[in-house]
């Protein structure tokens, strides 16, 4: 049976080190953690009670919050569930993945009955009514995108940037007349940040470069937004380039960019803006990646530091309470992916 000095010396690091990372009682690096993490997972061991007592009130379990409706599936969704679980295998945790559509009243129960020890939560929404339940019961998390009303950490990518380098990007390209098919109606509707702040980078954007930006809101129903594309690209005069936001029915559009006679890049520049890393299918459109890995990553650290900081602890009279930590990822152009056509209409 393996011992605690067997997992030390798997992971190149002292006994002492081991049990902190068991405990939870001292800040650890990541890299030293995940060390930890893997030998005991390799090794098979397992704490007695005895050396467990310092954390008996935890479960080492994160609840995952991805609101969902019944019936429908994001790939984006199943990526980050998968990620945010190997990042928080690292700090040694598990992960409880929770759909339901509104989150509120599942995540309440989970805080009540103690089944994790922290929540982090994805779509997350201007004012969003998860929060201000956590934060009532005094429960830890952190969030998968942001809400500047609301003091806990989170991560997410900058979309305001990110929208905004697409659009320049494209008009720096010779492109005048730009469609931007942002986030859905309902995720518009919803208040999603990601949606919100889209559409304030288009609107920057427009007023740095000069150009035609036409904000075209996406729909879930591939009907309607076949139909609202149609018109947007048959229009007169027709635009040269369309920034896509909303990737969830990414096939279809292209299908219905193919329909209207029109070829990519020679006739239309389709440029995307936070589409799945490494997926093989996008590989010839330029594209601004979602960085899943390093947001799960930053996310899971998080939850874990929430989870510390909420431990009893004497706090010193003078002390205020300190801003809410984050970290918001800057976009960048996929490295890989073709440069944007220039233009072939003159302006």
């Amino acid at each position: 049976m393996a011992t605690i000095k067997d997992v030390a010396e798997r992971a190149g690091v002292a006994p002492s080190t081991v049990s902190y990372v068991l405990s939870g009682s001292r800040k650890i690096s990541e890299d030293t953690r995940c060390a930890v993490q893997t030998a005991i997972d390799e090794l098979g061991y397992h704490p007695r009670a005895s050396a467990r007592t310092l954390r008996s009130s935890r479960t080492n379990v994160l609840a995952l919050a991805v609101p969902r409706t019944p019936g429908t599936y994001r790939a984006i969704d199943g990526r980050f569930a998968i990620d945010v679980t190997d990042a928080a295998r690292c700090h040694g945790y598990d992960v409880l993945l929770m759909t339901d559509p509104d989150g509120v009243d599942g995540l309440r129960r989970v805080a009540r009955s103690r089944l994790a020890d922290a929540a982090v939560l994805m779509a997350v929404e201007e004012r969003d009514p998860r929060i201000d339940v956590l934060r009532k019961l005094g429960f830890p998390a952190a969030l998968l995108g942001h809400d500047d009303h609301a003091a806990l950490p989170w991560t997410d990518l900058d979309w305001e940037a990110a929208v905004a380098l697409a659009v320049r990007e494209t008009a720096a390209a010779g492109h005048r007349r730009i469609v931007f098919l942002s986030s859905a109606e309902h995720e518009i509707a919803a208040r999603r940040g990601y949606a919100l702040r889209g559409l304030d980078g288009a609107r920057r954007a427009t007023a740095e470069t000069g150009a035609e930006v036409r904000v075209l809101p996406s729909h879930r129903d591939p009907d309607v937004l076949g139909r609202r594309l149609h018109e947007a690209l048959t229009a007169h005069p027709a635009p040269t380039a369309l920034v896509v936001q909303h990737l969830i029915l990414l096939p279809h559009l292209l299908d219905t960019v193919a329909a209207a006679g029109l070829r990519v890049p020679d006739d239309l520049s389709v440029v995307l803006v936070g589409s799945l890393p490494d997926e093989p299918s996008l590989r010839n459109l330029p594209r601004i990646e979602l960085p899943v890995a390093e947001m799960s990553t930053a996310v899971a650290r998080l939850a874990v530091e929430a989870i510390v900081a909420d431990s009893p602890a004497p706090v010193p009279p003078s002390a205020g309470t300190p801003p809410a930590p984050h970290r918001l990822i800057q976009p960048r152009m996929a490295a890989s992916g073709p440069a944007i056509a220039p233009s072939a209409v003159h302006n």
